[in-house]
């Protein structure tokens, strides 16, 4: 622990260098787009005190955070501009599903049943009527692995 206050001590850009480039890294595996902005964040910090604005372990923590909620709040605005959520997520493969025709490959007992749509099966459950296998229904809704289903 004394090594890296020394370090620090000596010189604050590569703990804030280190801590960017974590942050930077961990979010090149997940790709959440949460630790983008704090890595940014850090980053500046880095820049600043390679510039030799020296105040200290708590200015640059509280610029750090400062410049974080900033960089997170702008970032969400401007990904809401041009990328609207007017359509579900492409990974939310069942609701996409709603209004799509599925067909029938499993008759309907008691309402359950299953459906082919958009290259798997589904367990689908329906309200009135049994379709026939290789009839088409549409999905009304999805309610995890399930799809509720109406004919025609």
């Amino acid at each position: 622990m004394q090594t890296l206050a020394d370090i620090y001590a000596a010189q604050p850009f590569w703990i804030w260098l280190a801590v960017a480039v974590t942050l930077l890294a961990v979010e090149a595996a997940f790709t959440t787009e949460w630790l983008l902005w704090p890595a940014a964040a850090a980053g500046v910090v880095a820049l600043l005190t390679a510039l030799g604005l020296d105040y200290g372990p708590a200015f640059e923590v509280a610029v750090f955070s400062i410049v974080t909620v900033v960089l997170t709040l702008f970032a969400r605005r401007f990904v809401q501009k041009v990328n609207p959520a007017a359509e579900p997520d492409i990974n939310a493969r069942d609701v996409r599903f709603v209004g799509q025709q599925a067909r029938v490959v499993e008759p309907f007992v008691n309402g359950q049943g299953r459906v082919f749509i958009s290259g798997a099966e589904w367990q689908a459950e329906i309200a009135a009527g049994e379709p026939p296998v290789g009839a088409f229904v549409t999905v009304t809704a999805a309610e995890g692995s399930v799809l509720k289903v109406a004919a025609g």
